[in-house]
């Protein structure tokens, strides 16, 4: 196993990341202008980057008053987003496997299946039991990420994340 000041340094807290709230995004990751450990993080994790006019990730491993998410813990994401074209909110391991949601319901949801409040804000259920409105199914137990990813949007410019506002997430309760 490398160093762990190497990990470090391509974890989610490194360099190239900005972070609003509990959420922590890469804007340079898929873009020429890349730096070294932000590519390498790419090559680690094997996924594929999102230029700027593509979109943005966004990640959160700890909710919003900084406690490390549980996926045997419940949770509210609430809030309002960035302006979107269209976007994907799914759970992942450490390892950003996709958590399966333990039944026959797709363990993801996008913008266009979503329930909105009437100021058009968004609230929604994250645990392994079935909630009303807005729900994201996760099992298992151990820590999760939650990942937002924003297509076709402003805030992936080089201007675009000054002043956005980003969805908070509360923990509901906890079985561990």
């Amino acid at each position: 196993m490398p160093p762990a000041w190497r990990w470090f340094s391509i974890s989610q807290e490194g360099i190239g990341a900005v972070a609003v709230g509990p959420w922590t995004a890469f804007p340079d990751i898929g873009t020429p202008e890349a730096d070294p450990y932000s590519k390498a993080r790419v090559a680690r994790d094997g996924m594929l980057a999102l230029g700027r006019a593509e979109g943005l990730s966004f990640v959160a491993d700890r909710d919003s008053s900084g406690v490390t998410l549980r996926s045997e813990c419940s949770y509210r994401v609430e809030g309002s987003l960035p302006v979107a074209r269209f976007w994907t909110f799914y759970a992942t391991d450490k390892a950003q496997m996709t958590l399966k949601s333990g039944m026959r319901r797709d363990p993801s949801m996008h913008s266009f299946e979503i329930l909105r409040q009437p100021d058009n804000s968004i609230e929604i259920a994250v645990g392994a039991r079935p909630e009303p409105g807005n729900w994201l199914p996760v099992s298992g137990a151990g820590e999760m990420n939650l990942v937002l990813t924003l297509y076709d949007t402003p805030v992936a410019s080089s201007t675009g994340l000054s002043g956005i506002e980003m969805p908070r997430i509360v923990r509901v309760q906890c079985n561990a």
